[in-house]
Formats: structure tokens, C-alpha cells, sequence
């Protein structure tokens, strides 16, 4: 063996014998027991990160020990690879989609083989390659035969200036993310997949996710959002208000004279989760979508312009919870259903969504924030109708609205109830009463997959003028995306190819359309773990080789994608099961979702970010290497290009090798929380290899035992596997220090060389090149990759010593460190011997003893 570890020639030498012997191929037909263990595959944007480092080493760690430990290995890796990343490198870069792509995944790949991880390359697969997406057509069109696609116009975010829809997370302040134009409410024809058939069945599968992070159950429960209410209407007044508030701008609207019941529509009906505050109303308040807005701004300039300005701000949520409520007062009211003197202003708002609910609240602004903004800023009355117990008062203070429990006040007949009771009590009157009934409702919707793009799937289906939407036959799958595309001008190159979308219709012949619109690429991810466990060439996947595969033990990767990919892969799932295409409910058993790479920040005086590599420091101040000028830290960040706070992998591995990346990567900080990148740590992980190294050298024929030592090594066997499995991964580092630490300290012997030699399997899931060259080198035959993980004994794991309280009236008082098992006669006997025992007892004997083996005794005086 080498005196030095040199890891350049170990890593290449290794990775070529794995892949040589196709070390980490998974066989469909092994006797062993199955282990699924999937991170989440990446998009090929051309270089990997130190997040993908982390993510792809906490998972090779696992799949590494579990076939240490027996098991059929599935650990597979492919790529994420349409999207409009790859379109905007074709509109800035002149360079085709799919060459940018397919330049990205082979540098990618080669990175990720440098850094040994036990992949099964055999099974590579990439969404944007027709093999792959070809399949995922088919099973659009199984969906499609099924009733759970169907098309219909729809509201979109459209950015008129990249000529395409935006999802909601691309709409940044109300401009498109990469254009930055001013985005339009649009309505357009689109594709959807019915994931709201499936609402109640995702809510409740939830509860049997119990190897899922809560944080991301709680998120999936609430982005599903079931609710429970009263469905009810208002009756609609034509009297107009005098003088109501409006628009984007303060002030007061133009006088309205609507016609009798408002135009034709006469009333108005609403959603609420909380009708016991149904007394404490002090408005209703309309999406600007709704029919009666639509019928309101016919008659009403100020109102269209009211309407338009909603359109162009927020569509999320979450930018509708933050943004400034603003409201245009109609001119109607509605009559309360309690009273048929109340009369409630009925306003357009910005904050009502039209596809949650009915498109129309009543706002109670002493018991919902949002609606006492509102109120607030257009002067309306505030209510207090539930009570903490201490105040009562009807006229309510404050800018915080009270959403706690409580007992109704203020509210006639509800008056002394609980919440809950009073719910069912107005729910109760609105049914016998004919103006409302208790009803469920979700915020989730159906799930829009259409995209007006080039780089993605092509949705399989054609349009002719006689026939309709006619699915396109399976035996034509798949439909190839057109290579011959420009990008000149902005706009989806599909619409305008000048053959590629006519074609004939299968049904009767004629001149028909392809669906120029491809799939939203969640689509793509939402099934690729099914295609990783089985992909013949006629089919998307072999049932029953799936299922044995299925569901995936341990899934890793970001929380980011906690709702929209992790919900859509449970959907897609579930779709197929009702298909009866699979007999899988949940794709994933277990979820882990690891924190970020972190690194500081640095900026130049000009404000302008620095990447690392840029600085230096002297003394105690960073300097801009290049212009000699100070520059300035700022906070530890997650990496980014835009911070530019990001560090290259493919120099550390240079410098240091694979091994010690990957520890590093394990070390110090729990894996679901974020890791601070150094030099500092990177060179502490570097130092432990050549450690570990240096102690394979010293394996000598030495005589003798340690029977310290060898307790030690059988209880961090157990630590380090019990720690792996639940993927804490930094705690079986530690204990992997204290070995080390411990063999360091220890004569030359028998149970040294052994310790050394079960050190070389620990480690092996953790630094594998340097296993391989340690196994090799000690003269052991095959690979470490392929051993069996040591075994430890049971009896070696129970401390022989256990350190007893000794108290005095049953304050501690001394403690006394015995034999495990110590006869009680022999505990009393020790105890009266104790120094401060026999100090504080003074000669007195002790008018009781109690003795708890193996934990304390107690001297009563």
C-alpha cells in the first residue's frame, strides 16, 4: 500500500472498477429484499452545485449501506430536462434546446461519476428524449380516455411580451419573470388533469405518510384546504350608495344608478368557513371577476378601470394575503339574511378570489385581518361578535383582528354559544329557512397543464374542424418534437411551424391541427420514479416489476417542492391505481427533505456581488482581489448565481478528492438543517481521510486484546448503522471520530487490527474510494462496495459500570460508580461508606434505606 492516500488515482481507479463490474446495476429479479432510494433528479442548467453534492451524498450513503446490509439496491439518476431555461438559452445563445440540454447532461454526468456515488447509470433516463416522453403521451391519453383530462377556457397570467402563460410563481409584481412585462389576465383554451377528483383521498392519505417531514404534510393539507361552511345569499338592493369609496385611488366613485336588482342579477351568494360571525358583517365584497363586477362595470368607467388595475397585480395567494387591500364601492347592497333593515355595501375587491369559494365574501373585520385592513381603510364598521371572555363591547379597537376561540357576543340569538356551536346553529337556520346550506369546499384546483412552448412534452391530441379533439392513435406515439425551429421572434415556435402542426385527422381524414400547447414539465416528474424501475420500449412501464419496486422507500430532496411535485406525483399515482395500471397508492414511503449549502456574501463598493474566488482577507478585511479595493461581507446565504456566493465542486475535488467532499458534506451540521460551506471544514475533512489512511497502515499481527477497544467498536457498529438508517448522518460521523480516536490511542493488538479493519466497512457507505483502496491493501478479496456490513454482539453493548445517586432525605448527596447488577446488601454497604454520607449522617445510623438497582439509594434520617 501507498504510504499517502492519493486520491486522484484512487477515485479514477475505483469508478472505473465499479463501472467495469456494473457494481451498482439493480437486478429486477434479485432473491434479496428490495430498496428503492431516489434523491430528486436534477435540472441539467450545466454545472451541479454543493447542493446537489449534499442531497446525492446523503442518499448514496444509504443505498451504499443497505447493500452492505443485504439488500437489492434500486439508486438510479436521470434528468429533468425540459423547461424554459433551455428556451431562453436558445433566444439569447442561438443554440437549439435540446444542444443545450444534451451539452448540460453529459457534463453533469461526468461530474457526478467523479464524485463516486452508486448510481445505477444502466437506468439513466432524460424527459426531454422521445423513449421517455413518448410513454408519458400514452399515458395522457389513458388519462384522456379515462375523463380525467378535459379542456376548457380558462383565466391565464399571459406575458405579452414572451408570447406565453405564466404560472402563478412566475408572476412576479405583476410582471412576467423574465420579460418583466406588465402580465395580462387572459382567457385561453387549456388542457387540465382532474386532481380535484382525487381531493379527499389526498387529504386523507396523508395521515398514513408518518416517514414525511409534518411541516410538509401540514403544507400539502392547507395547499389542499378543505373547509367547511355555509353556503348562502345575499339578497341584492338597487339603492345606491351615497358617495362609496373605490378604485386604486382614494376618493369617492362616480354615482351609480344601477337598475333594478343590479342589472339582472339579484343576488349574490357567498362562502364562509365562520357563519357565526355572520352579526358582526360590515360589507360583501366580489373577485373582480365575478358576473356582478362584469355587470357593475358596464354601467361604470371608474369600475372597468378598478377591474383592470386587479387584473395586472398579484395572482397568488400568498401576494393577495400581503398586497394593500384596495376595494370600489358599487353602489349596491345586500341585505343581511338576519334583518331586513341591515344593509350591507357590496364592494369589488382585489383580495376575492374568484376560484376559491363562490368569488364572494362577507367581511367580518373584528374576527379576519384581511377584512379589518378593509374596513379600516374605507371607514366601515367593526364589530366585535366573539368574545375572549373579557371584553364584550360591540365597538371593537385596534388594528389586530380577533381570530381566537371564545363565546358569541353581540349577536341576538347566538348570543353565550361557543363557536362551534353557533355555526351549526345559523347553518342550522339557513337550511330550515331556505337561504343557505353547510357545504365543503377546496382551494385546490384542477390541475392546468397546458404551455405555450417549444421545450416540453406535446400534448397528443388533434384538432379537427369536424371531428372535435381527437386523441392522436397510440400506434403514432410519439409525437416528436420538431427539430427545425426558430426562435426569432417571440412566441411559441410550434404555433407558427410551418408543417409540423398540419396533419390529418385519424377519424375522417381531413385537414386537421396538432395541440400546439405541451405539457407542463410537472408532468414529466410526476411519474419518472415509475419509469426508473421499469422501462420497456413497447409500454410506459411493466406492472408487476414496478411493483416490486414500488413504493419508493426513501425519497430525498428539497422542501421547496413540498406542494406542486411532491402533491402531483401522489396524484399521477393514484390515477394510474384508479386505471388499475398499478397497484401503488403512494409513490414515496419515506420523505426527506435536507437543508441548504450556505456561504457567505460579498459585494464590492459599488454595491455589485463578488463570488468567493474574487476576495481574499487581510487581517481583518476582505479586499477585492482584482481592483485592491475593501470589499464587504454580508450574511450566510443558501449558494446562488445571482449572489454569485456559489463554489465550484470541480476544484475541491482537485485539490482534495472525492472522499473528503463527501464528508465534509455529512459532517458537523444535521442533514435537515442548512450547512456552512468553509475552507476550514473541507480542509478538517481532508485531514480525517489521510487519518483513517494512516491507520490502515499501521494493521500489524500483534498479540493481544483490548477489551475497551473491542466494546468500543461493536457499539459504534450498531451507532453508525442505527444513525444511517435514520439519516442522521452527522451523529454517525461523530461516532466514526471516537473510533478513530480511540484505535489512535490503543496499543499494538489483536483487537486494534480488528477495530482497523471494521473501521474500513464503516466507512465505506461515507469515503468509498479510499475503502476500496484500504480493502484492497489489507489483502481482502472483491469489493468493500459489495461486503457485508460487520456484525456486533448484542452483550458488548451493555455498559458493565453504572454510576449510582446516593441521597440523603432525598437530596443527592454523593454518587458511587459499581458493577452493573450490584446486590442491593452491597449498594446500602456503599453508600454508608460514602464520604459526605458518613459526614452528614455524623454517626447516626439511618432510620430507612432505599435502594433502586442499577440507580440510586436513598438515606432517610
Amino acid at each position: 500500500m501507498a504510504e499517502r492516500f492519493n486520491p486522484k488515482a484512487a477515485d479514477a481507479r475505483w469508478q472505473r472498477v465499479w463501472a467495469e463490474q456494473g457494481t451498482f446495476h439493480a437486478r429486477d429479479d434479485s432473491p434479496k429484499p428490495k430498496s428503492y432510494v431516489l434523491e430528486m433528479f436534477p435540472y441539467p442548467s450545466g454545472r451541479i452545485h454543493m447542493g446537489h453534492v449534499r442531497n446525492y451524498t446523503m442518499g448514496d450513503v444509504l443505498a451504499r449501506f443497505r447493500r452492505m446490509k443485504g439488500m437489492e439496491v434500486l439508486h438510479p439518476m436521470g434528468w429533468d430536462a425540459f423547461g424554459m431555461p433551455a428556451e431562453n438559452a436558445a433566444m439569447e445563445k442561438g443554440v437549439h434546446p435540446g444542444t443545450w440540454t444534451r451539452a448540460n447532461i453529459a457534463t453533469m454526468r461526468d461530474q457526478l461519476k467523479s464524485l463516486g456515488f452508486a448510481l445505477d447509470w444502466s437506468r439513466e433516463l432524460a424527459t426531454c428524449e422521445p423513449d421517455y416522453y413518448g410513454q408519458e403521451q400514452a399515458l395522457f391519453l389513458d388519462l384522456f380516455e379515462a375523463g380525467l383530462v378535459y379542456r376548457k377556457e380558462s383565466a391565464v397570467n399571459w406575458d405579452p411580451v414572451d408570447m406565453t402563460v405564466l404560472a402563478n410563481e412566475q408572476v412576479i409584481d405583476g410582471r412576467g419573470w423574465r420579460s418583466g412585462a406588465l402580465v395580462e389576465k387572459r382567457k385561453l383554451s387549456q388542457w387540465f388533469l382532474k386532481i380535484t377528483d382525487f381531493a379527499e383521498d389526498l387529504l386523507h392519505g396523508l395521515d398514513k405518510l408518518d416517514q414525511w417531514p409534518e411541516k410538509v404534510r401540514v403544507m400539502q393539507e392547507n395547499w389542499i384546504g378543505k373547509s367547511q361552511g355555509l353556503q348562502f345569499r345575499f339578497r341584492l338592493s338597487p339603492l345606491p350608495l351615497a358617495g362609496g369609496a373605490g378604485g386604486g385611488t382614494e376618493g369617492a366613485s362616480p354615482p351609480l344608478t344601477p337598475p333594478a336588482g343590479g342589472r339582472g342579477i339579484e343576488e349574490v351568494e357567498v362562502f364562509t368557513t365562520r357563519p357565526d360571525t355572520i352579526f358582526g358583517s360590515s360589507f360583501v365584497a366580489v373577485a373582480a371577476d365575478h358576473p356582478l363586477a362584469a355587470k357593475v362595470a358596464e354601467g361604470n368607467p371608474a369600475a372597468a378601470a378598478f377591474i383592470d388595475e386587479c387584473r395586472a397585480g398579484g395572482t397568488t395567494a400568498a401576494e393577495l394575503e400581503t398586497a394593500e387591500k384596495k376595494g370600489f364601492a358599487t353602489g349596491l347592497t345586500a341585505t343581511h339574511p338576519f334583518d331586513p333593515d341591515w344593509q350591507l355595501p357590496v364592494y369589488i375587491a382585489n383580495f376575492v378570489l374568484m376560484d376559491y369559494g363562490t368569488g364572494a365574501v362577507f367581511g367580518v373585520p373584528a374576527h379576519d385581518q384581511r377584512d379589518l385592513d378593509f374596513a379600516r381603510k374605507y371607514g366601515l364598521p367593526v364589530r366585535r361578535v366573539v368574545s375572549d371572555g373579557e371584553l364584550t363591547d360591540p365597538v371593537f379597537e385596534g388594528d389586530e383582528a380577533y381570530t381566537g376561540p371564545g363565546k358569541l357576543v353581540n349577536s341576538r340569538f347566538l348570543d353565550g354559544m361557543d363557536v362551534e356551536e353557533a355555526k351549526r346553529a345559523v347553518i342550522g337556520r339557513a337550511e330550515a329557512e331556505g337561504w343557505g346550506h353547510g357545504t365543503t369546499v377546496w382551494r385546490l384546483r384542477d390541475w392546468g397543464v397546458s404551455r405555450q412552448r417549444y421545450w416540453g412534452t406535446p400534448i397528443p391530441i388533434i384538432h379537427c374542424d369536424a371531428c372535435g379533439v381527437v386523441p392522436v392513435p397510440k400506434n403514432q406515439l410519439p409525437v416528436v418534437l420538431p427539430e427545425d425551429v426558430s426562435f426569432d421572434v417571440p412566441g411559441n415556435p410550434l404555433d407558427r411551424h410551418p408543417t409540423w402542426k398540419h396533419v390529418d385527422c385519424p377519424k375522417c381524414g381531413a385537414k386537421a391541427r396538432r395541440e400546439t400547447d405541451t405539457l407542463d414539465t410537472f408532468v414529466d416528474s410526476s411519474w419518472y420514479f415509475i419509469r426508473f424501475a421499469s422501462q420497456p420500449s413497447t409500454k410506459p412501464f411493466d406492472r408487476a416489476v414496478a411493483e416490486s419496486w414500488l413504493p419508493v422507500g426513501q425519497y430525498i430532496g428539497g422542501v421547496e417542492h413540498a406542494i406542486l411535485h411532491l402533491l402531483y406525483a401522489r396524484f399521477w399515482t393514484r390515477a394510474l391505481n384508479r386505471l388499475g395500471k398499478i397497484d401503488v397508492r403512494e409513490p414515496f414511503t419515506g420523505l426527506f427533505t435536507q437543508g441548504m449549502v450556505t456561504h457567505e456574501t460579498y459585494q464590492a463598493g459599488d454595491g455589485s456581488w463578488l463570488s468567493p474566488d474574487e476576495v481574499t482577507k487581510q487581517g481583518d478585511d476582505w479586499i477585492h482581489i482584482e481592483s485592491g479595493k475593501p470589499a464587504i461581507a454580508g450574511r450566510v446565504e443558501k449558494m446562488s448565481k445571482s449572489k454569485k456566493n456559489v463554489v465550484d465542486p470541480a476544484p475541491i475535488l482537485d485539490a482534495y478528492g472525492a472522499d473528503a467532499v463527501r464528508w465534509f458534506m455529512l459532517s458537523d451540521s444535521p442533514p435537515e438543517r442548512d450547512l456552512a460551506w468553509s475552507e476550514a471544514g473541507i480542509e478538517g475533512a481532508w485531514r480525517f481521510v489521510n487519518r483513517v489512511w494512516r491507520l490502515v497502515q499501521s494493521v500489524d499481527v500483534a498479540e493481544g486484546s483490548d477489551p475497551a477497544l473491542e466494546r468500543r467498536r461493536h457499539k459504534t457498529i450498531a451507532g453508525v448503522a442505527d444513525d444511517i438508517e435514520a439519516l442522521s448522518f452527522n451523529k454517525a460521523v461523530a461516532k466514526l471520530y471516537e473510533l478513530v480516536g480511540a484505535i489512535e490511542k490503543a496499543k499494538p493488538s489483536a483487537d486494534r487490527s480488528d477495530a482497523i479493519r471494521t473501521l474500513v466497512r464503516l466507512v465505506a457507505p461515507m469515503i468509498p474510494h479510499l475503502a476500496e483502496e484500504a480493502w484492497a491493501g489489507l489483502g481482502k478479496q472483491g469489493l468493500v462496495a459489495n461486503a457485508d456490513w460487520p456484525r456486533h454482539d448484542p452483550a458488548l453493548l451493555v455498559e458493565d459500570e453504572v454510576t449510582i445517586a446516593v441521597q440523603v432525605n432525598g437530596k443527592l448527596r454523593d454518587t458511587l460508580t459499581v458493577p452493573r447488577g450490584e446486590s442491593r446488601e452491597a449498594l446500602e454497604a456503599k453508600a454508608l461508606e460514602a464520604p459526605n454520607v458518613v459526614r452528614i449522617l455524623d454517626g447516626a445510623k439511618p432510620k430507612k434505606v432505599i435502594v433502586v438497582p442499577d440507580r440510586l439509594v436513598n438515606l432517610v434520617a
